[in-house]
């Protein structure tokens, strides 16, 4: 009984000084969302998501630092179809079902010009404010701008050859977690310059050979970014697979720029991709689309320093399916915001009934659903409370 009450003190020590040591910060956020339905859907559906993200982190002696962070989800309606892209859910009742996900969990070691990071956490490439050509690890869906990127398990060295041009080397483990043979394994180098009005980042990448190619897959691309009056970028990344003899397929390509009126009240956003078919965007290559021309433009108003309101349309262009987004954000006080959004997704056959549906439209094509799923939406409305602490 001695021996145990020592033990219990010691751990007891330990955890109050491991929790001296430890920072914690975070959000939570109270979403509910209601569905019109097209196609198979049912006519209205609701949903209800409570969902928080815990961040930790801790000083290691002078040069360290451990990082970590957890989401807690809790669901049920139309939120609870898509929780199992966070996890399996852990716990099914008559209410709600919840999951936890690991988001992030690593270490970064500092010196004076070089830092190692490792573990689980997010390796973000270009400028791209939309499509995110070059953020092939991170693959976005503008439709769905409020998800949240997923770290990869890998490590990055990183050189500050001086403070305006960084070296870096990293490693991905593959897409398949079971693959035990190093193959999928990434490896990549980059390298990222800064001027006064610009910048500029370059990339290059392997993937060694795995089932999907026997030669293994090359990725090499550029972004850039500059300040002339108005904000340009252009983020690009070709990726080159033999085995399926890619040629100009494998080139994504965004183009964008932005600029703002009445002192910075207005901000007016147009960003155009060119999605080739095998790209890091394209559909069944990491990314979600399937169509090679889009346009993503947004009009954000600023009311005053608590409340704003952004207008966009996702666009596309070659099957001429839209989607408008609007969206409000008030801040209630210091760090609670409410935000309200609406989607209303808009294509020919919506208009003409001539069976042209489109990518963005009610129900997209028989060609994107796997069976094919006639499972659509006619409206989307999102109202969500944020809380950090």
């Amino acid at each position: 009984m001695k021996k145990i009450l020592v033990l219990f003190v010691f751990i007891n020590l330990g955890i109050n000084s491991i929790s001296a040591q430890m920072v914690f910060s975070g959000i939570t956020e109270s979403t509910a969302a209601m569905n019109i339905g097209a196609g198979d859907s049912p006519f209205f559906s609701n949903g209800f998501e409570q969902f928080a993200n815990l961040r930790f982190q801790s000083r290691l002696r002078e040069g360290g630092t451990f990082l970590g962070a957890l989401n807690f989800i809790a669901a049920s309606g139309t939120f609870s179809d898509g929780l199992a892209d966070f996890g399996n859910p852990i716990t099914i009742t008559e209410n709600f079902v919840a999951a936890i996900e690991l988001e992030r969990l690593h270490f970064r070691l500092r010196g004076e010009h070089l830092d190692f990071d490792g573990g689980l956490m997010r390796l973000p490439f270009g400028y791209s404010q939309v499509w995110g050509s070059s953020d092939f690890l991170n693959p976005r869906n503008p439709l769905k701008p409020d998800a949240r990127p997923r770290g990869i398990l890998g490590t990055a060295l990183t050189w500050f050859a001086h403070d305006d041009l960084r070296l870096s080397a990293f490693y991905a483990a593959p897409r398949n977690a079971l693959n035990s043979d190093g193959s999928g394994s990434l490896f990549g180098v980059s390298a990222e310059r800064h001027w006064r009005r610009a910048s500029a980042q370059t990339l290059y990448s392997f993937e060694t050979p795995d089932t999907g190619s026997s030669w293994g897959i090359h990725r090499a691309g550029f972004s850039l970014k500059a300040d002339v009056r108005i904000g340009l970028i252009i983020d690009a990344l070709y990726t080159y697979n033999h085995t399926e003899r890619t040629e100009l397929d494998g080139l994504s390509l965004s183009i964008g720029a932005d600029y703002s009126f009445f002192d910075g009240n207005l901000i007016v956003i147009a960003e155009y991709l060119f999605n080739g078919r095998s790209s890091s965007t394209a559909l069944g290559f990491g990314g979600d689309f399937s169509n090679n021309h889009y346009l993503s433009t947004s009009f954000l108003w600023r009311f005053n320093d608590f409340t704003n309101m952004n207008v966009a349309l996702i666009s596309g262009l070659e099957d001429l399916s839209f989607t408008p987004i609007i969206s409000f954000n008030y801040e209630m006080f210091q760090g609670v915001i409410l935000s309200v959004s609406a989607q209303v997704p808009l294509d020919r056959d919506l208009f003409f009934n001539d069976g042209n549906r489109g990518e963005f439209g009610p129900i997209p094509p028989d060609s994107l659903q796997p069976l094919p799923d006639r499972r659509g939406s006619y409206f989307n409305l999102t109202a969500r409370i944020r809380l950090r602490f």
